[in-house]
């Protein structure tokens, strides 16, 4: 495990994870959001995205919180030895983002390049990030274990983790490289 891709809804703990196993296995990690939310909100092209990840994906080592498929395609966890799927449950990922917004909101922190989430962001409209979260959660579970059971990820690790107990327990086997 030294090139890893963590893909899940928002909420569902893909960051947190994400630091702590680079950390473990001494290589870089990576959160695409940082990447992909310049000022103001800003969004790159698919091409401008690309032409930043590909030189991170062309690392010996690293873990890469998200996938973009929207815009990078099958890109991250193509590059991957190992994909995690972060598949707990959405009452389990609902409450961790309820309380993450919320601290987020109250203190008024920075999220990647000045930005910071709204009251409105976070919880009206299909924008919302609530919204957004369901939407995934339900769309990964319908689409995921068939995308990852493609030929190409036929000598990829793939690990679908359902309990905060798995995670542990993944953390718990990570060793330093």
């Amino acid at each position: 495990m030294r090139r890893v891709c963590i893909i899940g809804a928002s909420g569902s703990g893909k960051s947190t994870l994400g630091a702590e196993l680079a950390g473990r296995l001494g290589v870089p990690y990576v959160e695409l959001d940082a990447l992909h939310h310049g000022p103001n909100w800003s969004e790159p092209t698919a091409e401008e995205f690309r032409a930043v990840v590909e030189p991170i994906l062309a690392g010996e080592g690293w873990v890469v919180d998200g996938a973009y498929n929207q815009k990078l395609g099958e890109m991250v966890p193509e590059a991957a030895d190992t994909v995690i799927w972060l598949d707990l449950p959405l009452s389990t990922t609902m409450r961790r983002l309820l309380v993450r917004t919320a601290d987020r909101l109250w203190n008024r922190r920075e999220l990647w390049n000045g930005n910071r989430e709204s009251l409105r962001g976070a919880f009206w409209g299909r924008e919302s990030l609530f919204w957004w979260a369901v939407a995934r959660h339900r769309d990964y579970r319908r689409t995921l274990p068939r995308r990852l059971s493609q030929p190409q990820y036929a000598e990829t690790c793939v690990m679908r983790l359902r309990t905060p107990e798995q995670v542990r327990r993944l953390l718990e086997s990570a060793e330093a490289g």
